[in-house]
């Protein structure tokens, strides 16, 4: 399994094992002395296979376990063709693919080797992007982050995913088959907009979640901050600075398609794409947000941490100063000097006792007043 994911307390990149503990922002790199073009492919990569949907105002068909050489009279159709390509762990597959669609072999080693920043580059009659998806872990807390590469033509895209059956798509695949909306009615620059914006929206579920687990920690860091909370607080940090690493890029892949004029991608779709910017702006200042309260939790455990501190050393001084005149009356009257007077008295032994009573209760009268007993644990549990 290539995908990168985001569980419980181990943070992993590119690892099937939850126990490793590699980079968490490791970016592919080519190796020394290698050729421009060279795939590099992980060898725990799942099998390719790809998912065609063909599509127009009149039809829809959907065709799986495609060979490469079978798309070939689909690229060259009037009808948009959507070619998903799902897992990279197959070389004849991706270069037979790349041969038919006439990838540049720099296009299929961004494509490839992953992970890529996110970026967008023009190949003149090919527009590549890369971007990064985010899904949100069914059964706990973390998240899935998965590479996302577009390859948009005159009249076909293609989309290269890591995992084969785990993407943000099928609302998109819904509207293609039910005939929802103007997908059926535009082209396959309209496509691209569309799973873009979908990876877009697939951050905010993420980010809700996040929100809940931040409210979930001031509680707790308030009422009974320990050890584990300063885990936590510490995971969530880590695991927002890579939202932030996988948003911030693509905020400017996506102005970038706004900008740069590229003859793939219509006036009107550029318009649309205009609020998907608004979008990826929105997820930005939501990550921003909860870094600043996460890092805000952190100084509030460090305060929470030491007030406790604070209250343990009060008690001990409420303690020892309540004790200190009564040790000195105790150790006086047990120095055994001969000629002490008190020493004969026949209610000297209660007149002492009294004494010490009066004592204590004095010291604990003044400091109830001074308002030293109104934070201390004591005062908690009354």
């Amino acid at each position: 399994m290539t995908q990168r994911h985001f569980p419980g307390s181990k943070l992993a990149t590119r690892s099937n094992d939850d126990d490793d503990d590699e980079d968490l922002f490791e970016y592919f790199y080519d190796e020394p002395g290698s050729l421009p073009g060279t795939l590099s492919i992980d060898e725990d990569a799942c099998p390719s296979f790809i998912v065609l949907i063909d599509y127009n105002e009149s039809h829809a068909n959907r065709v799986t376990n495609l060979t490469a050489d079978a798309c070939t009279p689909y690229l060259t159709s009037d009808s948009v063709s959507w070619l998903d390509i799902q897992g990279l762990g197959s070389e004849d597959i991706l270069l037979g693919l790349g041969r038919i669609v006439g990838l540049h072999p720099l296009l299929l080693e961004d494509v490839v080797n992953v992970p890529q920043r996110p970026k967008v580059e023009d190949y003149s009659d090919q527009l590549l992007i890369i971007a990064q998806m985010v899904m949100p872990k069914p059964t706990e807390d973390g998240f899935w982050i998965e590479q996302v590469s577009f390859v948009l033509g005159k009249s076909y895209l293609l989309t290269f995913q890591e995992e084969p059956e785990r993407d943000c798509f099928e609302p998109v695949r819904a509207r293609i088959r039910g005939h929802k909306g103007k997908i059926r009615q535009a082209g396959a620059d309209y496509l691209a907009y569309t799973l873009l914006d979908a990876i877009i929206d697939g951050f905010f579920p993420v980010l809700e979640d996040y929100g809940e687990r931040i409210e979930a920690l001031e509680d707790e860091v308030i009422l009974n901050p320990n050890h584990q909370t300063l885990e936590k607080i510490y995971q969530v940090r880590r695991e927002l600075l890579a939202l932030r690493r996988s948003i911030w890029p693509q905020r400017s892949a996506i102005n970038a398609l706004i900008r740069d004029g590229s003859n793939l991608i219509s006036s009107d779709v550029r318009i649309y794409l205009r609020d998907c910017y608004d979008h990826t702006i929105q997820v930005l200042d939501m990550v921003e947000t909860y870094r600043e309260l996460a890092s805000g939790l952190m100084d509030v455990y460090l305060s929470s941490v030491s007030n406790k501190m604070n209250e343990v050393m009060k008690v001990l001084t409420i303690m020892s100063t309540v004790f200190i005149p009564i040790t000195f009356i105790a150790g006086v009257y047990g120095m055994n000097f001969q000629y002490m007077p008190e020493l004969t008295w026949r209610w000297g032994y209660f007149v002492c006792w009294g004494v010490m009573i009066a004592i204590a209760a004095s010291l604990c009268f003044f400091f109830w007043r001074r308002g030293w007993f109104e934070d201390s644990r004591f005062a908690k549990h009354d």
